[in-house]
Parts: structure tokens; C-alpha cells; sequence
């Protein structure tokens, strides 16, 4: 037995009630059992109980045994003295406290701790593996939306970051957030110290003259150093030295990796499809936060690198050719990974729920990713039909499963309660 679980029977009350009584002798109702506090004080606020003919109002506290009321030095803390039970697995000692002592060791079914323990041991990369199926569908559906909320509410801490970085930009925040995916995880860092480097005031000026933007964003990753033997590297070389004297650039002092990585994923070329999306479009924001579907945004997304680049993978080096589109699974990545949550912050930041509700609706239209955390949902026989699904299941994975949080999971409660 732990304090966490304790909690968790007496917060559902998964315990016999009948003819219960304190350890005083005195018959007991539990008319609220309280609110859980998740800060200092007592464990559970706000509670109501009848003891004999007297009904009270106010805090319980939980603990594995009594002496630890003792052991923390209650008695001392002013936050303590509005309690009116002390609920406790055993009562190893008698107190003399001015309230009721109510244990709960016999009262509680040995399969519900047998589980609890099955669950804490066990070896699977989801603790549950083997009863996830018996979750019922509907706490299913509803827990899968509060994970997916959780989720982009975290990804939203990053927008608002850059939102203050940018003295409340949202055009801004959206290409540094943009910048930072095109980099993927990897070259993540890197890209978002070149888009801070390069702000959209600078781009706008040059939108128009895509080798100017292969030329700012290549410099500033450092790419535009040393001797080029081809006239298109040695004329974006040139544009470069002057845009950085012009605008007083330094280029970013982070190195590009490109280890164990696809060709198709070099940042060189990640880069000069950048280009292309800021020639191709304007006031990106603006539009996606007036786009009414999904159909619209993939469009502005549908870009391919400029010609050149057709026949290289890296800057001066020529290769045979491939066509640098950004492809399907870079595009979906895009609209889960910054789109989605940049709207999604934008909604949350003026209380605008369409804003937000149009986000969820659009990741049900977002084709589910494949990675090993969805395999091993889709390995226990979850189905995973679109994005919406697979982001709420690697926001399950990572804050719940792998903490083994499974009492505040509600999948993990539903299995827990099941006879």
C-alpha cells in the first residue's frame, strides 16, 4: 500500500461502506468524501461526514499508518486544524486525536490491490497491455480528448514563449515555430536560431526573389562558407555577403547534422523548401487562421524545392535526380506539429473556442503517425484512425504510461474498478 492509492479508494470510495464505523466505535456516513488537493494541506478538502447524529464539515487527511500524523508533525501546521477524519490503512497507534479514525486495511477488496500491484510490476512499455481492451469505448473516446487537450496545451507553452519573444506576433511565433519542424527533431534547434535570426519583416522584403531567400536562410545555417566550384552556389554565396552586410546578420553558430539521415531529410534541403514556401505564399498565419478546411492549408503546403536543388542534396555537390517535394508524411508532421497547435494557441489566447475546436476537427483528418509509441498501442489492438487518436496516445504514452500513472488515468480506473 502507498499514500497515492490509498487516495485513489478513498477519493472513488472503492471500499465496503457497510456498518461502517470509526475506530472509536461510532457508526459513519460518508456524505462527501472531499476534494483531492494537489497542494500543501490536507489530502482531501471540503468534506462531509455524519458521525453518530452529528454531521461535519471540513478536511480528511490519509495516511498508510496512523503514527504518521505524528511523524509529519500535523499538530504544528495550522493547515491541519480543519479536519474531521483521519483515514488510515492501519491504526498502528491511538493518537487521542480530537477527531474520528477510520482504517480501511479489511475493508478493501484484495483483487482491486492485486491489480494496483500487477500494473506497478509490470514490464510492458504500457502497464496495462494485457486488460486495455476492457477499457469500455466510451471512457475511451472522452479520455482520449482530455489527452489530446493536455497535449496541444503543451505545445501551446511553446507558441506562447515565442509570442512574448515577439512582442505579440502571431505572423512571427508561426515561422519560428514553422522554421523549427522544417529542421525536424534533429536540426530542431538549429532551424529556430536561424528563423529568430531572420525575422519575417526581412523575409517579406525578399519573398519575391527565391535565390535571395535560399541565400539568407543557407548563409545563416552556415552553409554559404568556403570555395564553390558551381555558378549557382558562387551567385548564392554572393547574395549572401551582401544580405548579411546589409542587415547586419551573424550566422547562427549551431552545426546541421546529417548522420543517419535520409537524403530527403538533409537540412540543406529542408532549407530550400522553406525558400519556396515563404516565396509562394504571404501572411501564412493570416491564412490559416481564415482557412475554412484542412484541403486549403495542405495546398499552401504543397511545395517543391526550386529546380537546382532537383540535382542536389547538398550545396555544390550534384547528385542525380530526385524532386525535392515536401511529401505527404513531412506535410502531416507540419500541420500536427505546428499548424494544429499554433492555432490552437491563438483560439486559447482570445478565448475563441472555433479557433480551437477547428484544430481537433482537423487532426481527425490527418492521417495517424507511425512511430514505435503508436505500434505499441496498435500492437495491443487499440485502432488508431487519425492523427487525433495517435497525438492523444503518445500524450498517454509519455505522461502516463511511462510514470505509471495509472490510477490518474482513466482506462487505468476503469480497469481498476472492473470485478
Amino acid at each position: 500500500m502507498n499514500e497515492r492509492l490509498l487516495q485513489y479508494i478513498w477519493q472513488f470510495q472503492y471500499f465496503n461502506l457497510s456498518a461502517l464505523a470509526t475506530q472509536q466505535n461510532e457508526n459513519i456516513v460518508i456524505l462527501h468524501a472531499g476534494t483531492l488537493n494537489k497542494n500543501q494541506g490536507p489530502d482531501f478538502l471540503d468534506a462531509k461526514i455524519k458521525v453518530g447524529q452529528t454531521t461535519w464539515a471540513g478536511n480528511v487527511e490519509l495516511h498508510i499508518n496512523s503514527s504518521g500524523w505524528n511523524n509529519h508533525k500535523h499538530s504544528e501546521d495550522d493547515n491541519y486544524k480543519n479536519i474531521i477524519l483521519h483515514v488510515v490503512w492501519k491504526d498502528d497507534v491511538d493518537l487521542n486525536l480530537p477527531f474520528p479514525v477510520l482504517e480501511l486495511q479489511h475493508r478493501v477488496s484484495s483483487l482491486l490491490i492485486e491489480k494496483y500491484n500487477s500494473l506497478m510490476q509490470s514490464p510492458s512499455a504500457i502497464p496495462c497491455e494485457k486488460l486495455i481492451n476492457q477499457a469500455d469505448e466510451f471512457i475511451w473516446s472522452s479520455w482520449q480528448q482530455r489527452l489530446l487537450v493536455e497535449r496541444l496545451i503543451e505545445k501551446s507553452q511553446k507558441a506562447a514563449l515565442h509570442f512574448a519573444a515577439t512582442n505579440n506576433h502571431w505572423e512571427e511565433t508561426f515561422w519560428r515555430m514553422l522554421a523549427t519542424n522544417f529542421g525536424i527533431k534533429v536540426n530542431a534547434e538549429a532551424f529556430e536560431k536561424i528563423a529568430i535570426s531572420l525575422p519575417v519583416s526581412i523575409l517579406a522584403k525578399h519573398k519575391n526573389q527565391i535565390h535571395q531567400l535560399e541565400a539568407l536562410l543557407l548563409g545563416q545555417a552556415g552553409l554559404m562558407q568556403g570555395d564553390f566550384k558551381e555558378a549557382y552556389g558562387k551567385m548564392l554565396q554572393k547574395e549572401y555577403m551582401f544580405l548579411k552586410n546589409k542587415y547586419k546578420l551573424q550566422p547562427i553558430n549551431i552545426a546541421l547534422h546529417y548522420l543517419r539521415m535520409r537524403p530527403s531529410n538533409f537540412p540543406s534541403v529542408r532549407l530550400a523548401q522553406l525558400a519556396m514556401l515563404i516565396h509562394q505564399s504571404s501572411h501564412l498565419f493570416s491564412r490559416i487562421i481564415a482557412a475554412a478546411s484542412l484541403k486549403e492549408i495542405k495546398k499552401m503546403l504543397d511545395v517543391t524545392a526550386n529546380d537546382h536543388w532537383h540535382y542536389h542534396y547538398m550545396p555544390d555537390e550534384a547528385s542525380c535526380y530526385q524532386e525535392k517535394k515536401l511529401g505527404k508524411q513531412m506535410t502531416d508532421n507540419i500541420l500536427i506539429n505546428t499548424v494544429v497547435p499554433v492555432l490552437f494557441a491563438y483560439g486559447h489566447y482570445f478565448k475563441e473556442n472555433k479557433y480551437k475546436e477547428k484544430a481537433l476537427a482537423w487532426l481527425e483528418e490527418i492521417t495517424a503517425e507511425k512511430n514505435n509509441i503508436t505500434k505499441v498501442f496498435s500492437d495491443a489492438g487499440i485502432n488508431i484512425p487519425s492523427a487525433f487518436a495517435s497525438q492523444a496516445l503518445i500524450q498517454l504514452k509519455n505522461s502516463y504510461c511511462n510514470h505509471k500513472r495509472c490510477l490518474e488515468c482513466a482506462v487505468g480506473n476503469n480497469i481498476m474498478k472492473r470485478e
